[in-house]
């Protein structure tokens, strides 16, 4: 290819050279697309050990293995990536030389405190969190930790996620069990309202009730206290009429021995001073009956007075008549009377009526004597009687004592039981008022409580758990902005490689007469076309991998082209302007605009840099073609510019060429780019 100037050598270019600089960039595209292009794909090529040393704990006597656990589900592995690592079950020492030896990329060890820390939120422990420990290989390739971690975080997070959700389960559950035992509360509670309310109401009752109960006692005890001062006096008015009648049945037995001797003299037949006799004997006779008359009718007076029964008084005064009528009844005294006053009467007779009368007398005598006796024998009786209502009064004395005493502690009783009945019922009252208090705080309690189904629960957990999610997230190590990425890096290198063996200026630029934009041209012109056959190979090969559709395909490779041609003027301009120090540069741009396009977390001042690289426009336009970032057509634009601003460049490095001193011309050969 004679048309074709190779560079510090006047040798013509071969094919042989055109291929390999148009194959360089798709070399370089291809190499970084297969080895970084969606890596999760191939995780099964890093093998890594697990090391469970956790001893399981037991929790309402059942067994918790979470370690186990954990490691089936590194093992399984996530819906969230297509593929998982390559897990061998380990222990320490093996894991420890596997990583030494380059045999694991990376240990995971459980520790043994894993579950009883992963179970330490359980009622009564102290929560801690259950930590894994990560260690990777340290001649791990540079994305193996971060693949290992996101392994390892995913598989800690959804075993998290599913402790989290039983925690959760049971705290809602927790909710409902608590909303019915303050239920039940409540309605206990109303209850004891309504009970209090009623035991309120009876406990006034209760102190209205012992109030009147207080003062019947009260009344009570100053009845019993005057029936005590009258008990006292009795006995000693029942021993008074003890001896009275003691007496009257001494005087009755006089009367009956006196009547029983004027009887015999009256029917004596020696009648010398008969009549006298008789007469005087009667006279005596009616004395002592009006003595003794008197005193039984003040007996009989004072019977009631002195406590005597009916009974008694009853038989006294049928012994002696009523003394307050003035016409004595049939009574014993009555016919001793009688008959002292027909003794009396007879004295005054004949004497041919004494015989007879002496007769009637003497009878009527010994039937007072008779009477007399009868007389007597109820004195003494009334005399034990007497006796009887002694003791019976001392008795009642005392009794009557006691129940004043009693009656006097029973009214201070029931005064200290009406106070405190009245504080009952105030303390009733107000437990009826608290009790409903609690029953209403305690309904506002429960209608604050959610309760859950267990099926409710456990779908409230699972959301709980794991709140925030997300869509649209790629699966790939460096995401959709890889492959634009990595199609500007090969482009931009097999741009520069163009230049190592063409000749940015034409050697005979000097002797030509054609302008200095034609030879400028000349030499842009071949570059040009192997550049944007590299856009096309390289839009190839980012098809292999990505699988476009045909409309993103043609505008990526359409746009491959047009970077292909731009990288091509740009790369001249640097070989033409600084020579040899040309293609430094471009290196140095392609290596800034790699390190700059992998992450965001650059320093600014790179950034900046980047951001007026020819290569950035090219990965503008290239990003927008397959994601929905915009900025295509000032990408265009921003490659249009610097292909044109790398034409002027090259064109006024020709125009220096041209010139040169007559020393130069005589020194040197033609000049060598």
């Amino acid at each position: 290819m004679t048309f074709l100037e190779r560079a510090r050598t006047r040798r013509p270019v071969t094919w042989l050279t055109v291929v390999g600089v148009l194959l360089l960039p798709v070399v370089i595209g291809g190499i970084l697309v297969a080895a970084l292009y969606n890596p999760t794909e191939r995780l099964g090529n890093v093998r890594a050990a697990i090391v469970n040393d956790d001893q399981p704990v037991t929790i309402n006597g059942q067994m918790a293995p979470l370690g186990r656990q954990l490691s089936a589900g590194l093992v399984a592995g996530s819906d969230q990536v297509p593929s998982n690592l390559d897990w061998v079950i380990s222990n320490d020492e093996d894991a420890s030389e596997g990583l030494a030896n380059g045999t694991y990329s990376a240990v995971i060890t459980i520790p043994k405190d894993f579950s009883a820390s992963a179970t330490s939120t359980v009622p009564g422990g102290s929560p801690q969190k259950a930590t894994i420990q990560v260690q990777t290989a340290p001649d791990a390739r540079v994305a193996d930790d971060v693949i290992t971690a996101q392994i390892t975080q995913t598989a800690a997070s959804v075993f998290g996620g599913a402790v989290s959700e039983r925690y959760l389960s049971n705290v809602l559950m927790g909710f409902t069990n608590l909303h019915d035992q303050l239920g039940q509360a409540a309605s206990g509670a109303h209850q004891l309202t309504t009970g209090a309310q009623q035991a309120g109401s009876g406990a006034t009752q209760l102190a209205d009730g012992v109030a009147q109960l207080s003062t019947g006692a009260a009344q009570l005890a100053a009845g019993a206290e005057q029936a005590s001062a009258g008990a006292a006096q009795l006995p000693s008015g029942a021993s008074q009429l003890a001896g009275g009648a003691r007496q009257l049945s001494g005087g009755i037995g006089d009367l009956a021995s006196a009547l029983d001797t004027t009887a015999a003299k009256v029917v004596d037949p020696d009648l010398k001073g008969g009549a006298a006799a008789t007469t005087g004997a009667a006279g005596a006779a009616v004395a002592q009956t009006k003595a003794l008359g008197r005193e039984i009718g003040a007996i009989a007076a004072s019977c009631a007075k002195e406590g005597g029964s009916d009974q008694l008084c009853g038989q006294i005064v049928a012994l002696i008549g009523d003394p307050e009528s003035k016409t004595p009844a049939d009574g014993t005294v009555a016919a001793v009377g009688r008959a002292a006053g027909t003794a009396q009467y007879a004295a005054g007779l004949t004497a041919g009526g004494i015989d007879q009368l002496m007769t009637q007398t003497s009878a009527g005598l010994t039937t007072a004597a008779n009477g007399a006796r009868q007389l007597q024998a109820g004195a003494n009786g009334l005399a034990s009687g007497a006796d009887q209502l002694a003791a019976g009064a001392s008795s009642l004395s005392d009794g009557v004592s006691q129940l004043a005493s009693g009656s006097a502690g029973l009214a201070q009783g029931t005064s200290d039981l009406s106070t405190g009945a009245g504080s009952l019922a105030t303390g009733v009252n107000q437990l009826a008022t608290g009790a409903g208090s609690l029953a209403g705080g305690l309904d506002t309690a429960v209608s604050q409580i959610p309760t859950y189904s267990q099926q409710q629960a456990d779908s409230t957990a699972k959301v709980v758990a794991d709140p925030v999610t997300t869509s649209g997230l790629g699966t790939t190590l460096f995401g959709a902005a890889a492959i634009p990425l990595l199609a500007v890096i090969a482009l931009w290198f097999g741009s520069l490689a163009t230049f190592v063996p063409l000749q940015a200026v034409p050697r005979h630029a000097l002797s030509s007469r054609r302008s200095s934009a034609t030879l400028a041209l000349r030499s842009l012109a071949p570059a040009a076309a192997i550049g944007a056959a590299q856009g096309v190979l390289v839009a190839g090969v980012a098809q292999i991998a990505a699988k476009y559709d045909v409309g993103t395909l043609l505008a990526f490779g359409g746009l491959c082209v047009v970077a292909g041609v731009a990288f091509a003027a740009v790369n001249q301009a640097l070989v033409a302007v600084f020579g040899g120090a040309g293609r430094w540069v471009s290196a140095l741009v392609g290596v800034m605009a790699l390190a700059t396009g992998i992450v965001s977390t650059i320093p600014g001042i790179l950034a900046g840099v980047a951001g007026v690289l020819p290569t950035s426009p090219a990965y503008t336009a290239l990003l927008g073609t397959v994601t929905s970032a915009s900025g295509i057509g000032a990408g265009i634009g921003g490659m249009v510019l610097w292909a044109a601003l790398a034409f002027v460049a090259t064109i006024i490095a020709v125009t220096r060429r041209r010139s040169t001193t007559a020393r130069v011309l005589l020194d040197t050969p033609a000049a060598l780019a």
